[in-house]
This record gives structure tokens, C-alpha cells and sequence, in this order.
């Protein structure tokens, strides 16, 4: 299987996923964290997303599937009780040129979805193409153990740090990718952020740049 990992930007466009159960509700869970609008076909549902229709924060169409539930979306998920359901749903899918994930099928996926650890915007995937999904759980439980909650902040802070660079140096390309690679492991630096302390953090930025303070 040739795979190639990216990063796809989800807010505000249309999802589908076909099977309201226990699957389903996690798959919705995460695209509406990502800012999806999210469609939802089954005859039925679980509570959690029965409510969640009725707080208008999904489109629960009450029905069995149809071949034009797919038409406009970005990313469709089969993931229904019934295989020979999930696979015509995927052949839709493959024929209009929509992305789908297939529950328990990696056969018939066109897209994967990884196990991820979130951290603020610092995303790290683990994936073993479908081919054992616990092992990328476990592996997951494990980075969340070393990468905490004060990654978040983290990775904010350096993301400061581009445009700042960038006014000091507007035309060093060279220079201000060593300079945040130098930052970006500075120990003392995260410790500082990772406490709130971003003023400090400020000054020591400052400080490793050999700029004045202000």
C-alpha cells in the first residue's frame, strides 16, 4: 500500500458518515473537533448523537443510504453494521473521487485515519496502514505519556516566533531557520513557557538573539 501522510484543513466542509452507531459517534466526535460539517445517514443512532442532532450540531438524515447522500462532500466514513453496506457505500465513493474510510476494511479504504495525540496545534499520527489499529492505540497512550498538556502552549509560542524572526531579519531565510531550531530545543525556554512565564520566555529569546530588551 503506497501511502502518503498530510494534514487536511476541515473547517466548515461537508463530511458524510454513513452508520450511526458507537464507531460512527467517535468519527463524528472528531471531525467536528476539526470544524467539520457533519451528515449523518442511518435509520439509527446512538443517544449521544440523537441529541447532538437536536442541538443542531449535526444533520441526522433518518433513512437507509442513498447514492446521493455522497454528492459534495469532502470525506465520506462507512462505518454501518452491515459490510455489504460500507462496501457499496465505498464504491460510491471511489467512483465520484470522494475519500472514504471503511470500518474494519483497509482493503476498500482510499484514506486512513491514524491514531493522534493533541497537544494545542502539535498533532502527532501513528498509523500501521489498518493493519492493527491496538498497536497504534498503544503506541498513542505511550507518546501521550511523554508529550503533556505544556506542549500546547509550546508550540504557540514558537509559532510567535516566525513573524518575529521574520521582521528582524526579512531577508536571512538561512539565519532564521537556525535561530528557531536553536530555540526550538531550548530547554530553558519551554521550561519558562511551559509555566506561564512567557515574559521571561521574551527576554530570553532576547537574550539568545543578542537583541535589546524592551
Amino acid at each position: 500500500m503506497g501511502l502518503y501522510f498530510m494534514v487536511m484543513e476541515m473547517a466548515g466542509r461537508p463530511c458524510l458518515v454513513v452508520g450511526g452507531g458507537y464507531v460512527g459517534e467517535r468519527k463524528i466526535f472528531a471531525l467536528l473537533e476539526a470544524g467539520a460539517r457533519v451528515t449523518l445517514v442511518s435509520p439509527e443512532a446512538t443517544r449521544v448523537l440523537a441529541d447532538m442532532a437536536l442541538a443542531r450540531q449535526l444533520v441526522w438524515q433518518r433513512r437507509e443510504y442513498q447514492p446521493g447522500d455522497i454528492q459534495g462532500m469532502a470525506l465520506a466514513f462507512a462505518v454501518s453494521s452491515s459490510a455489504a453496506l460500507n462496501a457499496r457505500v465505498a464504491a460510491d465513493c471511489r467512483q465520484a473521487g470522494i475519500p472514504v474510510n471503511v470500518a474494519d476494511a483497509p482493503e476498500e479504504c482510499t484514506f486512513m485515519v491514524p491514531a493522534v495525540v493533541r497537544r494545542g496545534d502539535l498533532q502527532v499520527a501513528i498509523s500501521t496502514g489498518g493493519k492493527s489499529p491496538a498497536l497504534a492505540r498503544q503506541l498513542r497512550r505511550q507518546i501521550e505519556a511523554e508529550f503533556g498538556p505544556e506542549y500546547g502552549p509550546w508550540v504557540e509560542f514558537l509559532g510567535e516566533l516566525r513573524p518575529f524572526l521574520k521582521q528582524v531579519w526579512p531577508q536571512d531565510q538561512k539565519r532564521r531557520e537556525e535561530l528557531l531550531r536553536r530555540l526550538a530545543g531550548d530547554e530553558i525556554l519551554f521550561r519558562l513557557v511551559a509555566r506561564g512565564k512567557e515574559d521571561l520566555a521574551k527576554e530570553r529569546v532576547k537574550q539568545c538573539l543578542s537583541l535589546p530588551s524592551v
